[in-house]
């Protein structure tokens, strides 16, 4: 049984920050740091991201600690341009990852914890879970769903707008997925778009900034150190639409109709009883936390979420949860990264070599 000091669990932008800075501060690479990541390569969930996701499409890649991004082209896919980047800082820093692990549990042992992957078990004194939500898409259900004769998918399964050419799409979800990938499908297809409540649009030219960055941060914060689940960042900022998107905007495509209440063999009912007919429905609702592996150290509140000081959690300080909460976001996961590394190191104390 292989130990080693700390584990991270996941080699997305959070775990390659952490993995840095806990090799920096003295952690050994493997007896001290290891890293163990599902994905068969570099990448993080940026590998599974669609192909029409350019780079002019997101909102920003954030540096890694040590390694500035590089210039990239607006039409460069980013699902192969973040990977690059990923592969060569991983690479250039030598950092200790394992792939492709899957973790399937971690429980107390005594002063430790113990790993059961799919490949073998190891036991550490500290974990680092940088796991994200991509493992985890959330399909809401709703009478009817499993009737439904059409393609229903996800986000995380989206593969292309030319695949809806011709056909009725109903887009479920009030986040920016739903706003980029209706004005992708509406190219090629009839679209509807439906949210549970109605959307919240950002003032026009309103920019992300320091001030509602610290924002964003405190309202999120707020709910974890109470032990809620943490909410979207849509939910604390509102949507806003993007020069690519005003097209679809001048067409109709954002005129949003409520909830359906069920969903019919060929399309869905609202409470009044309108039907419409669909050929597909996609569900842009979102991801939760990819936290099942840690299920066995009974972290959550009876509220749902997991009580956080900081990075760690309040039930076990020796876990530490980034890219989660105020901490989901690329700036986020990098500042989050040193924070439990540094509390680690004075912790832990690395054992030199």
């Amino acid at each position: 049984m292989k130990r080693t000091q700390v584990v991270v669990i996941g080699a997305g932008q959070a775990g390659l920050s952490a993995a840095y800075h806990l090799v920096r501060l003295g952690f050994t690479r493997y007896d001290g740091v290891v890293v163990l990541d599902r994905n068969p390569a570099p990448g993080g969930a940026w590998q599974h991201r669609w192909d029409s996701l350019t780079m002019h499409d997101v909102h920003g890649i954030a540096n890694l600690p040590g390694v500035a991004v590089p210039e990239s082209s607006d039409d460069e896919r980013a699902n192969d341009f973040v990977p690059r980047y990923f592969a060569d800082y991983e690479a250039r820093f030598d950092l200790p990852v394992v792939r492709p692990v899957v973790v399937r549990s971690v429980r107390r042992d005594g002063d430790r914890f113990e790993l059961t992957t799919d490949q073998d078990t190891c036991q550490a004194e500290a974990i680092v879970n940088a796991t994200g939500t991509w493992n985890r898409p959330f399909v809401p259900w709703y009478p009817g769903i499993e009737t439904f004769e059409g393609r229903q998918l996800h986000t995380s399964d989206y593969d292309g707008a030319e695949k809806f050419a011709g056909q009725r799409v109903l887009v479920v979800g009030g986040g920016a997925s739903a706003v980029q990938l209706l004005a992708e499908i509406s190219e090629y297809a009839d679209t509807r778009w439906v949210t549970r409540r109605p959307p919240e649009w950002r003032t026009p030219g309103t920019e992300f900034g320091p001030e509602i960055g610290r924002q964003i941060i405190a309202k999120v914060e707020e709910r974890v150190r109470a032990g809620l689940p943490p909410k979207s960042v849509v939910a604390v900022t509102g949507l806003q639409l993007r020069e690519q998107e005003q097209a679809a905007y001048r067409k109709g495509v954002y005129t949003r109709l409520p909830m359906f209440s069920r969903i019919t063999p060929g399309g869905v009912e609202w409470a009044d009883g309108r039907s419409e007919a669909f050929d597909a429905i996609l569900w842009a609702t979102g991801f939760r936390a990819d936290l099942a592996h840690l299920a066995r150290l009974q972290l959550r509140e009876p509220s749902g979420g997991i009580r956080m000081d900081g990075t760690h959690t309040v039930l076990e300080p020796r876990v530490h949860l980034i890219g989660y909460g105020p901490s989901a976001s690329t700036i986020g996961g990098n500042r989050a990264g040193f924070a439990a590394a540094r509390q680690l190191r004075d912790l832990l104390r690395p054992v030199a070599v």
